[in-house]
C-alpha cells in the first residue's frame, strides 16, 4: 500500500497529495522540454536565399551522374558541358524524398545516364557549381517534378 503525505494548503486551497504534486511537474517538464525539442528542428532548417540567388535563374543541360535520396533535401549530380567544352559537376538541391515520391519521381525516373535540362536558382558562391532545384526536364523535354517547390 503507498502512503500519500499531503502537503499543507495555501489560502483557499484544499490539500494536494506529494504525488499529484510531482506528475504536474514532471507533465509540465516534459512538455517544456517537448516544445523546446520540436522548436529547434524549425530553427534549424535555413531559408535558400542564404545558400542561394533566389531571384535568378540558372540552366544547365548535361547527365545525371549520381542522385542521393537523402534527408532532409535529395542531390542530383550532374556534369555538363561549359562555353569550351570543358566537362563540369554540378550539384544541385532538390525536394524532400517522399515529396518526390509522392509527386512519382523514383529512381526509376531520376537516375544516372539520364539527359536533363535544369533550371535552379545559382549558389551564392559561384565556385561551388551549384544550386537549388526549380525544373528538371527529362531527355523528351517533359518536366520531371523534382524542384523544391
Amino acid at each position: 500500500m503507498r502512503m500519500t503525505t499531503l502537503t499543507r494548503p495555501t489560502r483557499g486551497a484544499s490539500f494536494v497529495a506529494k504525488s499529484e504534486v510531482a506528475t504536474r511537474v514532471r507533465f509540465i517538464t516534459g512538455m517544456v522540454l517537448g516544445l523546446g525539442l520540436l522548436s529547434a528542428g524549425l530553427l534549424a532548417h535555413h531559408a535558400a536565399s542564404v545558400a542561394y540567388h533566389v531571384d535568378r535563374e540558372i540552366t544547365v543541360q548535361g547527365v545525371v551522374t549520381e542522385v542521393k535520396w537523402e534527408n532532409p533535401h535529395t542531390w542530383v549530380y550532374v556534369e555538363a558541358k561549359d562555353a569550351s567544352g570543358k566537362v563540369v559537376k554540378w550539384s544541385f538541391e532538390g525536394a524532400v524524398p517522399n515529396q518526390l515520391y509522392r509527386r512519382g519521381v523514383t529512381p526509376a525516373v531520376l537516375k544516372p545516364g539520364v539527359r536533363v535540362t535544369i533550371k535552379a536558382h545559382p549558389a551564392r558562391d559561384p565556385s561551388r557549381n551549384a544550386g537549388e532545384l526549380t525544373e528538371v526536364l527529362g531527355p523528351d523535354g517533359k518536366p520531371i517534378h523534382a524542384g523544391v517547390r
